[in-house]
């Protein structure tokens, strides 16, 4: 099923529902020194991979590569989740 359109007296009154609906890629940075192609061909399942993150400092957040916000993992009802920290 198709999302419904905005009628056009509320998109006149809200530019952005014509937009709200569009995909973008949410994208959360994390350093990896030293990794190199060969590290690359080598991933498997099950692999761990060492950071220079550490808990409680900021990553950046991306959307379509443009930072918009940092932010910190935490965990929520034994998932992984993102806390905005501050809008960039």
């Amino acid at each position: 099923m198709a999302a419904a359109q905005p009628k056009l007296e509320a998109v006149a009154a809200d530019p952005w529902l014509r937009v709200e609906p569009l995909p973008c890629l949410l994208t959360i940075e994390i350093s990896v020194p030293g990794f190199t192609v060969a590290d690359l061909v080598h991933l498997e399942r099950g692999r761990v991979i060492a950071t220079r993150w550490t808990v409680g400092q900021d990553v950046p957040l991306r959307i379509n590569g443009e930072l918009i916000a940092w932010s910190e993992f935490e965990i929520v009802q034994k998932r992984l989740a993102v806390r905005l920290t501050e809008l960039a």
